[in-house]
């Protein structure tokens, strides 16, 4: 039954997003504490990632790890700038900035310790990506499994063309 409600729950929030024109009004921090209002991204022709994650999800990580060894690349051909959605909360979001260091990424981490963003964008579980083009989510991901970076890409070169 738990199942059938996640499954049910997974569907209506694909149909919610299909053809949505904006994200939603919300800022967030950087790790430098600077604010950057969500509904400002992804408005132009660059595509944008949101990416959100946790320290203690290792599929979050993987994923994280596995973008980082192709992001410039990614970059280059297709203009992409992904933000790396933290949703610790107050009693982990010390353990963001550390992760970040050590891992080398090169992304915008942003700060959700609320979950404002995680609950306005309807994110079950993370890891769970987006990408927004031109103002609209054009596609969406929940987990992780090894390749499916492949996909996000394959996607970015598809609308950048």
């Amino acid at each position: 039954m738990k199942k059938l409600i996640k499954f049910t729950t997974m569907i209506l929030v694909v149909f919610a997003f299909t053809g949505t024109s904006g994200l939603p009004n919300v800022t967030l921090k950087t790790l430098k504490g600077k604010s950057i209002n969500i509904n400002e991204l992804g408005q132009g022709d660059k595509p944008v990632i949101l990416s959100f994650w946790s320290t203690h999800c290792a599929p979050c990580l993987r994923e994280l790890k596995a973008v980082k060894a192709v992001y410039q690349d990614w970059q280059d051909e297709t203009g992409v700038e992904l933000y790396a959605i933290a949703v610790d909360d107050n009693s982990s979001v010390s353990k963001v900035k550390p992760m970040v260091n050590r891992f080398g990424w090169d992304y915008t981490v942003l700060l959700d310790t609320d979950g404002e963003l995680k609950r306005a964008m309807h994110v079950t579980d993370p890891p769970f990506l987006f990408i927004v083009h031109k103002g609209k989510i054009v596609y969406k991901h929940t987990g992780y499994t090894t390749g499916s970076e492949d996909e996000v890409y394959d996607k970015l070169i598809e609308i950048t063309k």
